[in-house]
């Protein structure tokens, strides 16, 4: 009797662990870039269950240089993405309607790296220098800071050679470019591994010339902020990825070392991945302020891309390219 009893027990908890693994939403959230510790709290609250607590079953995509996350939503192959606000409102200016539901990254990790031996001190030196300059929406606050310096970025004396620059920075070393674009927390690393020493270099960050534009936000399509069950998944997606990265702030190389069970490439090292990680957590949004979008920081996006004569760039004012409507309905959950 106690055996049936027993086999009955198992079969009934079998059962509701089938329902509830059934019972779990899916949901997808495609990168902007391949993995790596640039998005290590949502590895980290996969990790750990926090999205399944949360009753979501997420997939994440990595993404790469020839993956763009908005189309990947626009085509329904994603739920969720990451991207970089000028990005997001180059986008929706053309027709696509992206709406950021968080900011997860608080501060820049934007710099432009030159070389001493450029003679290249302030700003002011990069008058017929080559500047190497990522693309694919990623330019636009490089061209947005050129025009606030009045430099005209096709070359000649007055003005600056724009080097199209692969994701990596072999301009600096192949002698290509004076400058090279480079994140905090990424390729000035990768500069640091390629011989060269903080010495030999000048650091100009974005955040410091005033030119620093929001990254690494969430975004949705805006038709789906009608419907109170998707809110209501935001939220709940929201609210695990925001304690994955809380998580991961606090324990850098463990989050690290995740990142690295995820990465199929087997291209990443725990050298590479735990100092990204340290660097990374410094540009997180502080205590309950980690995943709000700031108007005054969301204003000074736009205004320095309304600010530069440079294409392409959004031309208007965007309306409605952010809501609190997650962030609101996460606090309450």
């Amino acid at each position: 009797m106690k055996k049936t009893l027993l086999t009955i027990a198992t079969s009934a908890t079998l059962l509701a662990s089938s329902f509830s693994l059934s019972a779990a939403e899916k949901m997808t959230l495609q990168l902007k870039w391949v993995t790596q510790a640039q998005f290590a709290g949502y590895y980290a609250a996969l990790e750990n269950g926090f999205y399944k607590d949360e009753g979501i079953d997420l997939t994440i995509k990595p993404g790469g240089p020839d993956i763009a996350p908005a189309q990947v939503l626009a085509g329904g192959g994603a739920d969720v993405i990451v991207d970089w606000l000028p990005s997001a409102l180059a986008t929706r200016e053309k027709g696509l309607p992206l709406v950021n539901i968080a900011q997860v990254y608080e501060k820049s990790g934007m710099m432009l790296t030159c070389l001493k031996s450029s003679e290249i001190k302030t700003s002011d030196d990069f008058k017929g220098k080559t500047l190497g300059v990522w693309f694919f929406g990623n330019e636009y606050p490089f061209l947005s800071w050129m025009s606030k310096l009045n430099y005209p970025t096709t070359g000649g004396e007055d003005g600056v050679t724009v080097l199209k620059q692969g994701f990596n920075v072999d301009p600096i070393f192949q002698g290509q470019a004076d400058c090279v674009s480079t994140m905090t927390y990424n390729e000035y690393g990768q500069i640091m591994d390629g011989g060269l020493t903080p010495e030999e270099l000048v650091l100009f960050k974005y955040e410091d010339e005033g030119v620093a534009t929001l990254e690494d936000g969430l975004y949705v399509l805006e038709e789906d902020l009608a419907d109170d069950k998707k809110v209501e998944s935001y939220a709940k997606f929201l609210k695990a990825s925001l304690k994955g990265w809380k998580w991961a702030a606090e324990n850098p190389k463990e989050a690290a070392m995740i990142v690295l069970e995820y990465d199929d490439t087997g291209a990443q090292t725990e050298h590479h991945q735990t100092r990204m990680m340290t660097e990374v957590a410094k540009l997180l949004g502080k205590g309950e302020g980690l995943g709000y979008l700031d108007p005054n920081a969301y204003q000074r996006t736009v205004d320095i891309l309304l600010g530069s004569d440079s294409a392409p760039v959004i031309t208007k004012e965007p309306v409605g390219a952010y809501s609190h409507v997650v962030f609101e309905k996460y606090k309450e959950l």
